[in-house]
């Protein structure tokens, strides 16, 4: 069973990246973030047409989230993460798909740090850690993934000097993902790549990608149970060079649980 994540950067403006992506890999799951588009502009013919079933939540303009099926229709449990009745962002979306629970996840970017967006970003984040503990509670096939805006270690930032102040970087967000990791969730690609540089998102700018100058911040984090399934996990580094495509890569995780 694949399952990926990627964070599409537009979903409509980008849907010719998107679609070809998913004829080549054919994928079993996607968690797609960042759709950038309202409930009733996401382009769920489009992906019908190409075998997928899909959930979403999306927004105008900023944010949303999304979950694909090949050949079967997600099973919605949750749209929005608890915690924050007030919380307007589409960032969370959870189904049921072959037996497991998975969370879409976009946490925010939470810059300029300090100030208001990165104490959202910390409030969010605890929010995050309250409802994986009840996750893992339940004691089912279970896993978060998506665009988590956070680089957890030196080893997942191609110039680590650069970015101490930088929302994605700072201490604050690294304990806190550190912190839900200790729940109980393993970090999929660093578990079965323990000491390899690996990005999954270049900037635009400053020929970033062709000088591999990235980050590590889409992740996998699997429950025990998930955990002992996994066999690879990749990141499609092919698509980042495609014409008009997102500055993230598709990252890729195959699990053996038949």
């Amino acid at each position: 069973m694949k399952i990926a994540t990627y964070n599409v950067n537009g979903v409509n403006g980008r849907l010719d990246v998107l679609l070809r992506w998913l004829a080549e890999d054919r994928p079993d799951v996607v968690c797609l973030q960042e759709l950038k588009t309202p409930d009733d502009r996401f382009p769920r013919k489009a992906i019908e047409q190409v075998g997928y079933g899909a959930i979403w939540h999306g927004q105008k303009s900023w944010n949303g989230v999304a979950i694909l099926a090949r050949d079967a229709e997600p099973l919605l449990t949750r749209r929005g993460l608890p915690g924050d009745p007030d919380d307007t962002h589409s960032r969370y979306i959870e189904a049921a798909v072959n037996g497991l629970l998975i969370g879409c996840l976009y946490l925010p970017n939470g810059n300029p740090a300090p100030g208001p967006k990165f104490g959202y970003k910390l409030r969010w984040f605890e929010r995050l850690q309250h409802y994986a503990r009840e996750l893992l509670d339940l004691d089912v096939p279970a896993m978060l993934v998506g665009d988590f805006n956070v680089m957890p270690t030196n080893l997942d930032v191609y110039a680590p000097e650069r970015w101490r102040d930088d929302a994605l970087f700072r201490p604050e967000v690294r304990e806190a993902y550190a912190a839900l990791v200790a729940q109980g969730w393993t970090d999929a690609i660093r578990h079965l790549h323990p000491d390899e540089r690996i990005y999954t998102f270049w900037k635009y700018f400053r020929n970033a990608f062709a000088r591999d100058a990235g980050l590590r911040i889409d992740h996998f984090l699997l429950s025990p149970t998930v955990a002992e399934w996994l066999v690879s996990a990749t990141v499609r580094r092919e698509v980042r060079s495609w014409e008009h495509t997102s500055d993230h890569a598709p990252v890729i995780i195959e699990l053996d649980h038949v």
